[in-house]
């Protein structure tokens, strides 16, 4: 094929559905992506795509198509990331992913290993979407929940987050604390605006609370964080920050099942490499310190 761009750009959009998304994961405007997409169906002269409302579907000759761009575009990815992790240097740039709510935490650690490492450029990146080590998008991920099964991964257990349900001082001065779970439906609750979240207390909260006592819905961990110290509701809040904030009360005893394991996931790639191996060792060296987390 004359240009391998128009078909990435193919597999981005059948990849994330629409032609925005394609656009951000490429960083280009989301009228070259819609170039791209025309020319390429033009050359081939039939339709890739079948348009909605809510995005692209790939028809079958797309998907034919498709299947090979996807296996192109895979082990190139691998092929960049062994080519940068080539270099027996600490240097150049550090790619982190990490579920939101744990910045605290991190970002002492990053503190530390660039003060060790200053030719080392950090981005750490929070985002509900799952970063593809295996494209190169990152060199190590802190994902929560269900061990990672990912095949090509190499999976490290990092620490159990334990969470507790807590509300500021002026709620309760204004609503009391629930003696039972029976008293929930009376109280105001601060949840997931996504119904479908893993998170184990948001399961915990869904199963437990009446879906109308959720008064308050975020989608990320800093707006439920000033949701909770601003009094709006009772929430989830992580106990190791909470025995820190003086204006918090534990509404009742924190539950196993609320617990989070983290894990550490890097590519069989990268992670022998001295760059992920020296933030590794940093890492896990802070991690036995995190007591009460």
């Amino acid at each position: 094929m004359e240009n391998w761009d128009e078909i990435r750009t193919a597999f981005q959009v059948a990849r994330m559905g629409t032609v925005s998304g394609a656009a951000e994961v490429m960083g280009v405007h989301h009228a070259t992506v819609i170039r791209h997409i025309d020319a390429l169906e033009k050359r081939l002269g039939t339709k890739l795509f079948q348009r909605h409302a809510r995005g692209y579907t790939p028809t079958e000759a797309g998907r034919d198509l498709l299947a090979v761009a996807q296996t192109t575009e895979e082990r190139f990815g691998q092929l960049v990331s062994r080519i940068k992790g080539h270099g027996e240097t600490v240097s150049g740039e550090l790619v982190v992913t990490a579920i939101t709510g744990i910045a605290g935490l991190m970002v002492p650690v990053f503190a530390e290993f660039q003060a060790a490492h200053p030719a080392v450029n950090i981005r750490f990146l929070t985002d509900m979407r799952l970063f593809r080590l295996d494209y190169g998008e990152a060199h190590v991920a802190i994902r929560a929940g269900a061990m990672p099964q990912e095949p090509d991964n190499v999976v490290q257990p990092l620490l159990t987050m334990r969470w507790g349900l807590y509300a500021t001082k002026s709620y309760v001065a204004e609503h009391g604390l629930p003696q039972t779970e029976r008293e929930f439906a009376h109280h105001r609750f601060i949840g997931p605006d996504n119904p479908d979240s893993r998170a184990p207390f948001f399961r915990w909260l869904r199963s437990a609370v009446p879906p109308e006592a959720i008064s308050f819905r975020v989608t990320e961990a800093a707006a439920q964080e000033a949701a909770l110290k601003a009094g709006l509701g009772i929430g989830f809040h992580p106990v190791r920050a909470a025995m820190a904030d003086p204006d918090l009360v534990e509404v009742i005893p924190s539950m196993v099942e609320w617990d989070s394991p983290l894990w550490i996931v890097t590519h069989v790639d990268l992670h022998r490499t001295l760059k992920v191996q020296s933030f590794l060792a940093c890492l896990k060296q802070a991690a036995a310190g995190w007591t009460g987390c």
